[in-house]
């Protein structure tokens, strides 16, 4: 497969391949850098390298006409407040241009999506996500967490709370579809060390009975919809 192959070249180039101080170079000097053609040849010859046929030397010039079009739009407006954003951008632009060359040598289909099984556990995962954090949130709404002071408590990530949920959530179902249920305890030994340390150090009863129900909640949630969709 050359997606497979492909990948493989992108992963080598654009990061095993590419040292910090290109990168560094490319964003201070952009199109007059150097490195950004070092860089856009790297990936030329890599991908002649892992496709290794004369008759695919056109899939091999695209990837590397396509990344250096992708990587200068990136380098031209990204900025300190979206440099993160266009990473993924930028990532996520590279592999489509490989999944296109993929789909025009027929190594995809989408055949997946007439698969029943498929459809169950994506919507089992895809429910597990933001829909049952509201469902927990509209669940706890008859609760605040009340402290004593509000500057006794400790400063927290933003949303954090909410994706830790999701993450739980759908690796506690990810467990129950492959039949490996101990790691369900240990997701659930795992929250209760890292979390409830820091509320019996915090010794505010009525924040750590609210957690308690929430983290309950969100894994009955998970092991459910782990039994349905089994």
């Amino acid at each position: 497969m050359i997606f497979i192959q492909l990948i493989l070249a992108h992963l080598l180039g654009d990061f095993i391949l590419q040292p910090n101080s290109w990168v560094a170079d490319k964003e201070n000097r952009k199109l007059k850098s150097s490195y950004l053609y070092f860089h856009v040849l790297i990936h030329t010859v890599l991908s002649f390298i892992f496709l290794w046929d004369l008759k695919l030397w056109w899939v091999a010039v695209l990837v590397g006409i396509s990344h250096f079009i992708i990587d200068v739009c990136k380098l031209s407006f990204q900025n300190d407040q979206t440099k993160k954003r266009w990473f993924f951008i930028d990532q996520a632009l590279h592999v489509a241009v490989i999944g296109v060359a993929s789909l025009y040598f027929g190594e995809f289909n989408f055949d997946f999506l007439k698969n029943q099984d498929f459809l169950k556990i994506l919507m089992g995962a895809l429910f597990l996500t933001t829909p049952a954090s509201i469902f927990i949130k509209l669940l706890l709404s008859s609760w605040t967490p009340v402290t004593e002071e509000e500057n006794t408590q400790t400063e927290s990530l933003s949303s954090a709370g909410k994706y830790i949920g999701i993450l739980e959530r759908l690796l506690v179902f990810t467990f129950i579809v492959v039949n490996h249920w101990e790691g369900v305890g240990f997701m659930i030994a795992a929250k209760s060390v890292f979390r409830f340390s820091d509320l019996a150090q915090a010794k505010q009863r009525k924040l750590t009975e609210y957690v308690l129900i929430g983290t309950l909640l969100s894994f009955g949630i998970a092991v459910l919809a782990g039994i349905l969709i089994k």
